[in-house]
């Protein structure tokens, strides 16, 4: 930091402006508090003005809706703002060196518990998967990281605990994690690193040094949460609706014993058939977890349900498309095949269980 910026800093107007950054994030999180206590009230407000009848199938699936769409927004702003100030002290490059030279075991759990806290997404896995293979990072440990980033993300758990409550975010933590744990460390068991594409293997394992990062002041990092809100809560309310809605349709129509037929733990078939429905499909944890939430309300089996959460967060089919530029179909196979076997373990498990 150079002398000039050191005495801006600390100038009286710096410093005041400091302050104001402090008060503001302090005023947002008790307005925050005080909206988010007074949704119940609104959705059934608001439902009572529209020519419905409460009791109604539109009534129910309206006040789903209304009480679900703010809460999952709200809830969604706050944990991102709250995550991009606790991102500014990972980076890419710091996530690579505490993985670089780990080995299998320690290493995925390591990974997987890295996953939880990095800001990266099934978009980020090629350019991630070429770092960190050129940083000798072992491919299961590199799998690991891959599986858990995207399935088991602040985000959801947040998401999770409160539409849902903490018994099944903590159980999907728990499981989602030995999913990617498991599934990396069988991968880098098999010795797959002949199946990457030519190009990935003969990168050098010697990356280049990391550039100096710059130091970071508190309210730099709160102007990072305040970008993470811009950026994700914009690109992801679209889905966050669209689940929603469908949640709301689920909640207000379906009869629960259609549901608890389709989708109940006496049908054997009913994970492996919402793994297969969750691949194909292109969504995020804040636009599933509504539609898990209303499968849930309508008897749905546990276990079903966080099988069909878990496919389509981790193994959605865009992800499968990114991934082809970095590794032969024979591997991609083999990552769909080991970490859907997870999946269906889950889902097994948890339907003979509850």
């Amino acid at each position: 930091m150079t002398q000039a910026n050191t005495s801006i800093s600390a100038s009286p107007r710096g410093a005041r402006s400091d302050w104001l950054w402090h008060a503001g994030v302090a005023g947002f999180v008790a307005l925050w508090f005080a909206i988010y206590r007074q949704l119940p009230a609104f959705s059934e407000w608001l439902t009572a003005q529209l020519p419905v009848a409460r009791e109604s199938h539109a009534g129910e699936a309206l006040a789903f809706f209304f009480y679900d769409t703010p809460k999952v927004i709200m809830l969604l702003t706050l944990i991102v703002f709250a995550m991009g100030v606790v991102r500014t002290w990972f980076s890419p490059e710091k996530t690579r060196a505490l993985l670089s030279g780990r080995r299998e075991g320690a290493g995925n759990v390591l990974a997987a518990t890295l996953g939880i806290f990095t800001p990266f997404c099934s978009c980020s896995a090629a350019p991630l998967f070429i770092g960190f293979v050129s940083a000798g990072v072992p491919l299961g440990v590199t799998f690991s990281f891959l599986i858990a980033a995207p399935m088991v993300n602040e985000v959801a758990l947040v998401l999770l605990w409160g539409l849902v409550g903490w018994k099944v975010a903590v159980t999907y933590l728990v499981f989602g994690l030995g999913v990617a744990v498991v599934s990396g460390w069988i991968i880098g068991k098999l010795r797959l690193e002949g199946w990457l594409q030519d190009w990935v293997r003969d990168i050098h394992a010697g990356a280049a040094a990391p550039a100096p990062e710059r130091r970071l002041t508190m309210v730099d990092r709160y102007r990072e949460g305040v970008e993470a809100v811009k950026e994700i809560v914009g690109k992801v309310w679209m889905w966050i609706v669209a689940g929603i809605t469908i949640g709301a349709l689920i909640h207000g129509y379906v009869p629960e014993a259609a549901m608890a037929r389709i989708m109940g733990a006496d049908a054997w078939w009913s994970a492996p058939a919402a793994v297969v429905m969750g691949i194909p499909m292109y969504a995020n944890a804040a636009g599933v977890i509504p539609i898990v939430e209303a499968l849930l309300d309508k008897g749905a089996a546990l276990g079903t349900v966080l099988a069909f959460m878990m496919s389509v967060i981790a193994l959605s089919l865009p992800e499968m498309l990114i991934l082809r530029k970095v590794l032969t179909l024979r591997l991609i196979a083999v990552f769909v095949g080991v970490v859907g076997g997870g999946i269906l373990a889950v889902g097994f498990l948890f339907n003979l269980i509850f």
